[in-house]
């Protein structure tokens, strides 16, 4: 490997944006206020955060998935539930999101738990999908082996003809919603000197800690 990848390197020195903006005193409303601020600034895709997994084996696995949804205070994705995510939450449902956002120099990372989230809101959310994408739900035998890419095509055309007109959502394809019982804010800051504020819930509170960077 290369040695100039030690010279890679961000010092935070000309950061000037929204460095004071981490006095908020609760999560949500700093979760909230962070991200509308990266979509009001255009920062590409947003909405996608870092999904982590633990197998019934204590493996961790990591996938980008897209956040669609904040219901009843959980973070809502959608998924196969027969993938490897999906069967990796059915045994352990203690999971992690990982939100960066690299051009405000900024990143939540969040702790909980994922529970499925009730069926009238995956099929309200499917409805909404171009019907390609409803199409791929039922074509993608997701984390299963495929031999070729043919292989899929010719399923997905099978299903164009099964389903001419409304699309139905599959059995194992739904929303599940990670419910966070902690969460930690990070601000890129010059000379390393970062800011980091973690909030815990204990029973119906949030208690905020700030860390050492």
């Amino acid at each position: 490997m290369s040695n100039s990848i030690e010279a890679l390197r961000n010092d935070h020195s000309d950061f000037r944006k929204n460095t004071g903006n981490m006095a908020f005193t609760d999560p949500w409303t700093g979760f909230r206020t962070w991200f509308d601020e990266a979509v009001a600034l255009g920062v590409p895709e947003a909405n996608a955060v870092v999904l982590s997994t633990v197998s019934a084996s204590g493996a961790p696995s990591s996938r980008v998935v897209y956040l669609k949804e904040m219901y009843e205070e959980g973070f809502v994705f959608y998924t196969n539930f027969l993938s490897q995510k999906g069967r990796e939450l059915r045994e352990n449902p203690n999971a992690s999101f990982l939100f960066f956002w690299p051009s405000l120099e900024r990143q939540v990372r969040m702790e909980g738990r994922v529970k499925p989230v009730p069926e009238e809101i995956s099929e309200r959310y499917f409805a909404s999908r171009p019907r390609e994408s409803q199409l791929g739900a039922w074509a993608s035998h997701q984390s299963e082996p495929l031999s070729t890419m043919d292989e899929i095509h010719q399923r997905f055309q099978e299903l164009e003809a099964k389903f001419p007109r409304e699309v139905p959502r599959p059995p194992h394809w739904g929303g599940m919603a990670l419910h966070p019982n902690r969460f930690e804010f990070w601000q890129g800051k010059p000379s390393r000197l970062h800011e980091r504020l973690i909030f815990e819930q204990h029973q119906e509170n949030w208690i905020s800690i700030r860390l050492n960077p």
